[in-house]
């Protein structure tokens, strides 16, 4: 774990301040929960995060409320995926805390943790489905090892799941059949094999064309909509920002700290100035 002076050398310019702010929220002791907020899911506070030896941001401090549509949008390599594998427990960060629900993501039993990490679904980026296992298994696994549903019940919840996502009829289908939106769907499907209320999403549109791209953005859409999920969506797509985004959040590749943090259409009209150039890439006036 690095002391604070780790964290203010490695952030680079501009990342100082927000270091300091991320080793003065450790201090006040790693289970400190923040004040309840009825509305509120996940409470990110003053988090530091690393790839290797690189401190890629620090000094995050955002909310997730329950059932709204959250995106983490910037440039390429300016640390969302790295921030998703620390929200989702992966990795444990420099300094600062998530906390689930009041809990300590990163502290606490072991058992109680994973109990807890079990309530949200994450979609990784390259769909990583069992390339051995149809569909239907594939959804069907965490299933099998975390609850004790039965056979049949296990089968119906995961025709549930593939048709929820457009893909009945799919459940004996192979990955190695499908085309990359059907994959990506197939992987969204398992995310909420265990019925989660909030789910993470790291770049579902990427290498999708348009149409496919839109089509995942209104899957989002419904499940917020319809079932109350909450989602987090890792993205650089402007057109999935605008989409599904109640509210987004902007990671600063300069800065190595988030500088805007509200609605997509608000940041585009009077968010800082590195903010509306990167939301109006592809605006046609």
């Amino acid at each position: 774990m690095a002391d604070s002076a780790d964290v203010e050398q490695q952030a680079g310019e501009g990342g100082a301040e927000a270091a300091t702010r991320a080793a003065g929220a450790r201090a006040a002791g790693p289970h400190d929960a923040p004040e309840r907020d009825p509305e509120g899911l996940v409470a990110v506070r003053a988090l530091a995060i690393a790839a290797g030896n690189l401190v890629v941001q620090s000094g995050l401090t955002f909310d997730i409320r329950r059932g709204e549509v959250l995106v983490v949008m910037g440039p390429s390599g300016c640390g969302k995926s790295t921030l998703l594998r620390h929200l989702v427990g992966l990795e444990r960060p420099l300094a600062g805390q998530v906390f689930y629900d009041g809990q300590d993501l990163h502290h606490g039993d072991v058992e109680a943790l994973a109990a807890l990490r079990r309530r949200f679904g994450v979609m990784f980026q390259a769909g990583a489905l069992w390339s051995s296992m149809s569909l239907g298994e594939n959804v069907m696994f965490p299933m099998r090892l975390f609850t004790r549903l039965g056979a049949a019940e296990r089968r119906r919840r995961a025709r549930f799941k593939l048709a929820l996502v457009g893909l009945d009829g799919g459940f004996d289908l192979m990955p190695a059949q499908l085309s990359g939106g059907m994959r990506k769907r197939a992987a969204l499907a398992r995310a909420l094999a265990l019925e989660p209320e909030l789910l993470y999403l790291d770049e579902p549109g990427s290498g999708l064309d348009p149409l496919n791209a839109a089509r995942l953005d209104e899957l989002v859409l419904n499940l917020r909509d319809h079932l109350g999920t909450a989602v987090v969506m890792v993205t650089h797509e402007n057109a999935s920002i605008m989409a599904v985004g109640d509210r987004a959040l902007y990671l600063d590749p300069l800065a190595h700290t988030m500088t805007a943090y509200g609605a997509p259409r608000e940041l585009l009209r009077n968010g800082p100035p590195e903010v509306r150039a990167f939301l109006q890439r592809g605006v046609v006036a």
